[in-house]
């Protein structure tokens, strides 16, 4: 255990020798995998242009980016998701039933900006702006969410199969949503069924926690054991109310919501869901360095100075917020927590100081195109995006194991 001489060394977090013994076991433990190392290159960032030139283009062989410094993958992995993301959210907002050239959707948009006029029609306008762009940046800000929560289930559970919903909050959210339809409180306050949602993903959450700490000694084998079987119930209880439900218009309202869909979204729901998605996945962002160690173990996180207990329920809490919001707005969504960070993984390694940002970008870019291909495949019906997101995930996840065997252990 290491011993701090002052409080300024203590409040670093860190003694050299115990971070390179850390190190040391997170990279033997790792090796065939590819995981980077945990501190990030300094002489990255102090390089010439030509070395850098020459790294990136030795980063495109058979090894990928999983050797590069974290900045570089960081730096990368944003700048290639962010294009797709806008040719994405242009082409999104262009198709429809009503179909809009993406010259005049960019139009709209610089105008809005002040840079310039658009010569598009106030049909076109109104479209864009009170239907399609709310629901783009819905789709962006929940795929985040579901994004950035499946890969810190993933590192603090230790599990590749760990996802959003793993301690039972969407399925709590559910059972709120469920209730709001069942009793009509949806219809008499329009904000009744996101605020039931999150309130029964809060509630779950709670309860999680209690159940996981009977006993007096907290564990994540507790927390994950109470979660499956409390979520367990949960559904039980979803079915029972759409069973008994005796109007068929609220059983298929219900129904369709627990299929996940972004149909109704609104800026209200974007005013109130982003703040929440940005507040936790910055928190995720902060604390990646020490999810790395807790990925070590808990005693090697320790002698480096991490509050294991402070920072694992930090992250827990900060994640189980973001997919209550998510849920609240758009429904169970499947994959999406999967895909998005074991695609990344493979790509640019385990390292969750770039890991978790880039998972925020790849679950909105995956949302959105599915949500996209949800409203227009069948034009002008709509498939919900939770199915898409199943049936295209699924297949695309087993693909992509298939083709990466070599770096599967990675998972």
């Amino acid at each position: 255990m290491c011993r701090f001489s002052s409080e300024e060394e203590l409040g670093q977090r860190r003694c050299d020798p115990c971070y390179a013994k850390a190190a040391g076991i997170f990279l033997l433990r790792t090796a065939d995998s590819g995981a980077p190392n945990l501190r990030p290159s300094r002489d990255s960032l102090a390089s010439s242009g030509q070395a850098l030139s020459r790294r990136l283009a030795r980063r495109w062989t058979s090894q990928g980016l999983v050797n590069s410094p974290v900045l570089v993958r960081l730096g990368i992995g944003l700048a290639f998701l962010l294009a797709i993301a806008f040719a994405l959210a242009i082409t999104a907002a262009a198709v429809g039933p009503y179909t809009i050239p993406p010259s005049h959707v960019m139009d709209i948009l610089a105008e809005w900006l002040g840079a310039g006029e658009s010569s598009a029609s106030d049909t076109e306008r109104a479209i864009v702006g009170t239907i399609r762009l709310p629901r783009i940046i819905l789709a962006l800000t929940v795929g985040a969410a579901l994004g950035v929560a499946g890969a810190v289930m993933q590192g603090l559970f230790r599990n590749p199969m760990a996802d959003p919903g793993i301690i039972g909050v969407s399925t709590g959210g559910a059972l709120g949503a469920v209730i709001a339809i069942a009793t009509g409180a949806q219809a008499v306050v329009a904000l009744a069924l996101p605020a039931m949602s999150f309130a029964g993903a809060t509630a779950t959450l709670v309860l999680v926690y209690f159940v996981a700490s009977i006993g007096g000694r907290f564990s994540m084998a507790a927390l994950l054991l109470a979660g499956v079987a409390i979520s367990a119930f949960i559904a039980a209880i979803i079915s029972a109310i759409i069973l008994f439900t005796s109007n068929l218009q609220a059983q298929r309202e219900m129904l369709f919501w627990l299929a996940g869909g972004l149909s109704a979204s609104t800026w209200t729901d974007v005013r109130i869901a982003l703040p929440i998605v940005l507040f936790g996945v910055a928190t995720a962002i902060v604390l990646a360095r020490d999810l790395n160690l807790l990925m070590v173990s808990e005693e090697e996180a320790r002698s480096l100075g991490v509050r294991v207990g402070l920072t694992r329920n930090t992250l827990l809490l900060a994640t189980s917020l973001i997919t209550g919001a998510a849920v609240a707005f758009s429904g169970t969504i499947a994959f999406v927590g999967l895909i998005a960070p074991h695609t990344l993984r493979l790509v640019i390694g385990a390292d969750h100081r770039a890991l978790v940002p880039l998972s925020a970008m790849g679950g909105g870019v995956f949302l959105l195109a599915a949500d996209t291909l949800s409203r227009t495949v069948i034009d002008p019906a709509e498939i919900p995006v939770g199915v898409v997101t199943a049936l295209v995930g699924a297949p695309f996840f087993v693909l992509l194991l298939a083709r990466n065997k070599a770096r599967a252990s990675m998972l």
